[in-house]
């Protein structure tokens, strides 16, 4: 496909949210003063799905502005000091950038200056195959010569020097792993590695929620596990995650792809790291996760209760109440990866079908009730009722209110 090549019109380009925005900006500067570039041209390249829809134009920021005002499209300045505005059509977001080159850049941010050559905002950007351009009319534009051939044959490829492009964003250490993971196909770019292996020491320091997203991303592929091992061998692993082994996450990879047929990069991430309730504490920390996905691999990474596959229905039933179901079949597939038997897979998976058939009940005793059983209010309340609880679920959790309330008359008496 070559530069100005007629491209088949997908539906996300004949959407009327899009076609408003881009009617918009042509009303302001003419036919082919915007184009659709990056991801969303790479991924129709691809006939990928196209989830977000980047725009670059020859506009400055205040014509887009008063160019989407024109046309009663909201706006916000999401990054005006850069050159981006987002414009809001049905809903729907458009990033649109004028263009741009690089001034300075000190590895985290970078001066620019506005320019209206579309080439020269072609090599500021970080990978052949996202340097590529597509406009209203189904054309694609590739200033650079190498972007759509890349894409089509799965090369990641530095636009220009790859110790220069990381020197502008250390991140796109990760950028290169995570466009590996996801479209490289074949041997990877030598120059590329070694610029990785050679800077890898300069993520320290950088944007922990930018490294975090950045590592979710790789991790969501499809199979991350060939580019993984490659950032392993290149250092780039450890300079994030000093403690990541790729044993379990190889595994469990494996075990998502042939069995589960799954992806979920949250588990992907626990696999990678120790049981050991500290050095999980400090990665956590490392990458400043929210707290949801903190308290997902802390209970995903738990030491006790210990899952083994040849668990019991009733031992089942006691762990999911004790952890929940969500933790229960973390643990079960991070056990399962871990496994030194790789045949009792028909065992491990009875375990997560017995989790999922089974509800855990609600414990059918309150405070009231041990106040009732002549319990003053206070700690004695809570500590009767745990070890109520702790026989119900011994006992299989019967269904019969009664036993429970002449278990806590045994408690309460016990308590004097």
């Amino acid at each position: 496909m070559a530069d100005g090549e007629q491209v088949v019109r997908q539906a996300w380009m004949q959407a009327p949210a899009t076609l408003a925005v881009m009617d918009a900006l042509q009303r302001s500067g003419g036919e082919d003063c915007a184009r659709f570039v990056g991801g969303c041209v790479r991924n129709a390249v691809l006939k990928r799905p196209v989830d977000d829809i980047d725009i670059a134009t020859v506009l400055t920021p205040d014509q887009v502005m008063q160019a989407l005002t024109d046309a009663n499209i909201r706006w916000v300045p999401t990054g005006v000091e850069h050159g981006t505005i987002t414009a809001v059509s049905e809903g729907r977001p458009f990033e649109i950038t004028t263009l741009r080159r690089d001034v300075s850049t000190d590895g985290r941010r970078a001066v620019v200056a506005f320019t209206d050559d579309w080439t020269e905002d072609a090599r500021r950007r970080d990978f052949r195959l996202n340097a590529l351009y597509l406009d209203a009319a189904g054309r694609i534009h590739d200033p650079l010569g190498h972007g759509v051939e890349d894409a089509k044959a799965g090369r990641v490829v530095f636009v220009g020097d790859p110790l220069t492009r990381i020197r502008e964003d250390y991140l796109r250490i990760l950028r290169y792993f995570r466009f590996l993971a996801w479209y490289g196909r074949g041997d990877p770019d030598p120059a590329a590695v070694s610029a990785c292996k050679a800077l890898k020491g300069m993520l320290s320091g950088r944007s922990a929620e930018r490294t975090s997203k950045e590592l979710f991303k790789l991790l969501a592929a499809e199979d991350p596990r060939p580019a993984m091992a490659l950032m392993h061998g290149a250092g780039v692993l450890a300079a994030i995650l000093p403690t990541a082994g790729l044993e379990r996450f190889d595994a469990l990879v494996g075990i998502e792809r042939g069995i589960l047929y799954e992806s979920d990069p949250e588990l992907r991430l626990a696999s990678l790291l120790p049981d050991d309730p500290e050095q999980v504490a400090r990665s956590i920390e490392r990458l400043r996760l929210s707290n949801a996905q903190r308290d997902r691999l802390t209970a995903a990474l738990a030491r006790e209760p210990r899952i083994v596959p040849w668990l019991s229905p009733r031992e089942v039933r006691r762990t999911v109440y004790r952890v929940g179901l969500r933790a229960f079949h973390d643990r079960v597939k991070l056990a399962w990866a871990g496994a030194a038997r790789p045949k009792l897979a028909s065992q491990w998976r009875k375990l997560l079908a017995l989790g999922e058939s089974w509800t855990a009940p609600e414990f059918p005793l309150t405070g009231e009730d041990a106040i009732a059983a002549g319990l003053t209010q206070g700690p004695l309340v809570g500590r009767a009722l745990k070890e109520v609880e702790d026989w119900w679920v011994d006992e299989d959790f019967p269904a019969e209110r009664a036993g429970a309330l002449d278990q806590l008359a045994r408690v309460v008496l016990a308590l004097g």
